[in-house]
């Protein structure tokens, strides 16, 4: 790729639903992105969504890999299969952006981390929320002293009882509830709070029968002492929402985490007995993940911000597991 140049050649491993609804058709939006490919193992799927993208089909993984038009690569595919084929992306030159989580584990993620370094490549984890403008405001507002000083944060992502032979139930394939929705109260508490959150303790909630976690809940604290109190589940009433408790107020956030890119973000702000609505622009923020990839690959800068901030992310799931093993035990 020369400066002058200046496009990202990208090809798709997978032909995910997420893929089909939000990823691709916010890379077809990203400024300096050419979709070059997207491919799967089965050739039938990969001509549609071709047909549709109006890009390239690719039959099999490793061929997509192969092709020297592709710069980067997009991975929606199952948790469980990331860290195989992130490191043969990475390994065939091709940045790499790979939805939530990276891999299943830290040592994985670390390997990803190494390689990744080594070849001078941008490793980055797809947890698009973060890229939302509300986040940076409810971070300013507390900055500012909205709700006095921070002393506590609670989040909660839970979705509803899916069909018995949903991929969130598959454990060979990364399912779980601690790998497919708790990531999101965590994140939140890693760019919310105070400095790097530290898992204090931890439950999950198994289904024998699936072999999975459906459940569970974490508590962290900051250096500075502020405390975090994170729900998640596979088998709940909806909840996508978050709270930042401060010595004299709170900000509530609803929809925190999925929002459509129709959706207006409200911050609600509760101090001394009144409450005040702050309505925010929508906004895309899969578009915006995409664009971030897209800028940094192009740029060459802060490589290894992103790969460091995958990595802290599995640490904390690791010790999260760890801790609601040792309370079972």
């Amino acid at each position: 790729m020369t400066e002058e140049s200046a496009v990202l050649g990208v090809g798709v491993l997978g032909c995910a639903d997420i893929a089909l609804r939000r990823g691709i058709p916010a890379l077809l939006t990203t400024p300096g992105v050419r979709l070059a490919a997207v491919a799967s193992r089965d050739g039938a799927k990969a001509r549609t969504f071709a047909e549709r993208f109006h890009c390239d089909a690719v039959e099999g993984y490793d061929a997509l890999l192969a092709r020297t038009d592709i710069d980067a690569v997009y991975i929606p595919l199952p948790s469980g299969l990331h860290a195989e084929w992130a490191d043969k992306a990475l390994r065939a030159g091709k940045h790499v952006l790979a939805e939530k989580p990276l891999t299943t584990s830290a040592e994985a993620t670390a390997a990803l981390v190494t390689t990744a370094r080594e070849r001078g490549l941008l490793l980055m984890e797809n947890f698009m929320f973060v890229r939302h403008p509300l986040h940076a405001e409810v971070r300013r507002l507390v900055a500012e002293g909205a709700i006095g000083a921070p002393r506590a944060f609670h989040a909660a992502f839970t979705i509803p009882r899916r069909p018995d032979d949903d991929i969130r139930y598959q454990a060979a394939l990364g399912g779980g509830a601690l790998l497919d929705v708790a990531g999101y109260p965590l994140r939140a508490a890693r760019l919310l709070l105070d400095g790097p959150p530290a898992v204090m303790g931890a439950v999950l909630t198994h289904d024998p029968a699936r072999g999975v976690d459906v459940g569970g809940a974490a508590l962290l604290r900051t250096p500075g002492g502020t405390v975090a109190q994170l729900m998640f589940g596979l088998d709940n009433a909806y909840q996508c929402a978050y709270e930042v408790w401060g010595s004299e107020g709170v900000i509530r956030v609803d929809r925190a985490f999925t929002p459509p890119p129709g959706h207006t973000p409200v911050i609600r702000i509760e101090r001394g007995g009144e409450a005040e609505e702050l309505r925010l622009p929508a906004a895309d923020q899969f578009a915006l993940a995409m664009r971030c990839f897209a800028a940094t690959a192009l740029s060459g800068d802060g490589f290894e911000d992103h790969a460091q901030d995958a990595l802290r992310q599995a640490e904390l799931v690791d010790e999260i597991r760890r801790m609601a093993s040792a309370e079972r035990n």
